[in-house]
């Protein structure tokens, strides 16, 4: 199993930015795909950027040039750089890790992120 552990989410002003975190603990398996998904209210759950163990990088359309996801490897961590903060960027911020050799998915909590002046 995977614990996934996300942090850095809260308040700021439309034009910041922010940098979230995941940890996970538990099993480390490879190889594996960890993403951030985001879910605003009332709204379904979205993949917003993705990271494949070969560095391969995906993101949605709405946050391309503004937001930035890494991993490390040794800490078996995640970061979702995000800039240029809108309004609409408003959400819950999950970090999930999938699993393809097993097909098994794992999900954070979830964090908070507020843009608003």
């Amino acid at each position: 199993q995977v614990e996934l552990v996300e942090s850095g989410g809260g308040l700021v002003q439309p034009g910041g930015s922010l940098t979230l975190s995941c940890a996970a603990s538990g099993n480390i398996f490879s190889p594996r795909a960890m993403a951030w998904y985001r879910q605003a209210p009332g709204k379904q759950r979205t993949e917003v950027a993705k990271l494949f163990s070969e560095g391969i990088t995906t993101y949605a359309d709405s946050v391309k040039g503004r937001f930035t996801i890494t991993g490390d490897n040794a800490k078996n961590a995640v970061y979702l750089q995000m800039n240029s903060l809108k309004p609409e960027d408003t959400a819950v911020y999950y970090c999930y890790q999938y699993i393809p050799r097993y097909g098994m998915a794992f999900w954070g909590a979830g964090t908070l992120v507020t843009v608003s002046s």
